[in-house]
């Protein structure tokens, strides 16, 4: 469900565009953006730091979008949210004794400090790799496209590497419960 929530603005972003232009679009994901993070707030009473960096990405890229009527800006808004990403990930790496993937899952998991590294690190690449695709498809293919990706590109990417991180927690988690098996 979280997954779901977290794709809210990038959804109406895509119906607003299908149903208009990519200007009444950019316009929507900023006020879906505010209505997500106002939605948590009001539920959970605290704020959820991705959110908020996205948020801000897309009020100062949206906001460029709208006043020049330059959707080139807009449409650098998922690379800059991705590699910001990267950069966050692989700096806790090195900021406290846990890396950002062993802080949101350690009280489900436990894992030797390799394996958390390995899936932080992937996280690194994943958030790059996702960034380098936006511009690609942006500079190389038509507006249309470059929308439809945003939705169902980046959704399937996202997807696809949660399953393939899945597995390979799955196989990592059947070893450490075996070491515990007499």
């Amino acid at each position: 469900m979280k997954f779901l929530f977290d794709f809210f603005p990038i959804l109406l972003f895509f119906v607003a565009y299908k149903a208009y232009d990519i200007y009444v679009a950019t316009a929507v994901a900023i006020v879906a953006s505010f209505v997500q993070v106002g939605g948590y707030w009001i539920k959970h009473r605290r704020f959820e730091n991705a959110h908020l960096i996205t948020l801000a990405i897309v009020v100062v890229f949206g906001g460029a979008t709208l006043l020049l009527q330059d959707k080139t800006f807009i449409q650098w808004k998922p690379t800059v949210v991705n590699w910001l990403f990267a950069v966050v990930f692989f700096g806790s790496q090195f900021i406290g004794k846990k890396n950002i993937v062993q802080r949101m899952l350690d009280q489900a998991l436990e894992l030797p400090a390799v394996v958390w590294a390995r899936l932080n690190y992937s996280w690194v690449a994943f958030f790059i790799v996702s960034g380098a695709v936006n511009l690609y498809v942006m500079y190389n293919y038509d507006e249309d496209t470059w929308v439809n990706f945003k939705l169902f590109g980046m959704m399937g990417m996202t997807l696809l590497f949660m399953v393939v991180q899945g597995l390979y927690l799955s196989r990592h988690a059947k070893a450490i419960a075996q070491e515990d098996k007499p």
